[in-house]
């Protein structure tokens, strides 16, 4: 009888990954994190284009080059085109956040990902890629490493300082809006995969969220970048005007802040809003903000239990339940990765380690997502993204963001007035 050779699932092989990342920091090899920023072009060749800064990229590249061949050969995937393909992922991505870098850029909060996937998509819809190098993007495992890594950032002990009012208007909103835009996806006859990931993105926080269902639901990268798009579209009014809008309803402070933490999506986008209105709309909205975040790796556990759980019924055993090993089988594993690091931060690490190490680890975990972005742009037509089929999400999406503002200011105005 032939033996079985044992394989790593790629979720295993993403936890491993992003465990040895951390682990490599916690012994000292940290790697510094790279300046983006710049305001004109002395500035980004004295600072940004600096023989050290350029160093910090290059450690960079190295730590993670040397993860993703790792990854390549434990996954026994072809690792001479990642040897090729990956450094040219690497630099468009380094263009990409070199131009989110810009001042000017920044005010308009147009964050690295979205250059990333435009960047991406502008060469896939201009020169025909060969088969060998899509097949070399390893977008997924990208994805699934960067939210390993963004455990490092969600520490239970923060929830306490974030303020009972903030985390219970978190809580209230995510639940509120999840269900509602859920509900409209699937009376717009959305599909499954769709309608999670847009529920996650317009009530949770926007494209941690969706980027996080969408790794546990291992969903279509189209349809995520498509999600992705709306939210960081859609940001940029929202940014602009609603404290307008709250001046001219006479809110206070307090108020305003809870409402624009609770229903933008993007953090740069609540920052830069709550900083046109005041120091104290500035702490509230950054408050409620993180709570949401704080919600994120629940969710995300959620969310992967019930897709499990009816893609099972769906699928393997259309009269009975499954058992609970086909649901720890189809578990994304990565999930159990995020929350693991997230206790390991919070009760284990101390603090002052942890001071030192994450600005490193979260610079690496921007630069996984933007990775992943710049393969799914270059794995996608323009037809795709915005083919007819797309519209009935759009109409989704803006109903349920609708319906965020208003709930989220009424339940704002009930605890912060």
């Amino acid at each position: 009888m032939e033996r079985k050779s044992f394989e790593l699932s790629e979720d295993w092989v993403v936890v491993i990954l992003g465990f040895a990342i951390i682990a490599l920091a916690l012994f000292g090899i940290v790697v510094p994190k790279p300046s983006f920023n710049w305001a004109d072009s002395s500035e980004l060749t004295q600072k940004v284009f600096s023989g050290n800064n350029l160093l910090s990229m290059a450690s960079q590249f190295g730590l993670i080059y040397a993860v993703a061949i790792l990854g390549a050969i434990l996954l026994k995937k072809n690792l001479k085109a990642l040897l090729i393909v990956f450094p040219t992922v690497f630099v468009l991505t380094l263009v990409a956040l070199v131009l989110a870098g810009n001042s000017t850029i920044k005010e308009y909060n147009l964050e690295a990902v979205i250059f990333s996937l435009a960047i991406g998509l502008i060469i896939s819809n201009c020169f025909k890629l060969p088969e060998w190098f899509k097949n070399a993007l390893s977008t997924e495992l990208y994805v699934k490493i960067g939210l390993v890594l963004l455990g490092t950032t969600v520490i239970f002990g923060d929830i306490l300082k974030a303020g009972s009012l903030g985390l219970i208007q978190a809580l209230l909103v995510v639940v509120s809006v999840w269900y509602f835009a859920y509900w409209v996806c699937r009376k717009l006859k959305i599909d499954k995969e769709m309608s999670l990931m847009l529920s996650s993105a317009v009530s949770i926080c926007g494209v941690s969220a969706a980027i996080a269902t969408s790794g546990a639901i291992k969903g279509d990268n189209k349809k995520l970048s498509y999600v992705i798009s709306l939210v960081l579209i859609t940001a940029i009014p929202m940014m602009i005007f609603m404290p307008y809008i709250a001046q001219w309803l006479n809110l206070s402070q307090e108020v305003t802040g809870a409402w624009l933490g609770g229903s933008i999506d993007t953090t740069g986008a609540v920052v830069a809003s709550g900083s046109l209105v005041g120091e104290e709309a500035l702490k509230i909205s950054t408050i409620v903000k993180f709570s949401q975040n704080v919600l994120l790796g629940i969710a995300a556990f959620f969310i992967s239990i019930y897709w499990t759980y009816s893609k099972s019924v769906d699928d393997e055993t259309k009269k009975d339940k499954p058992t609970l090993r086909l649901i720890w089988d189809r578990f994304p594993k990565f999930v159990v990765g995020f929350v693991a690091v997230s206790l390991l931060f919070s009760f284990v690490i101390p603090a002052e380690t942890t001071s030192q190490i994450k600005d490193s680890l979260k610079s690496l975990q921007g630069l996984w997502f933007a990775l992943a972005f710049t393969s799914i742009g270059l794995e996608t037509n323009f037809k795709d993204l915005f083919k007819q089929d797309n519209k009935k999400p759009f109409y989704a999406f803006i109903i349920a963001q609708t319906f965020n503002i208003l709930v989220t200011l009424i339940i704002a105005l009930a605890l912060f007035n």
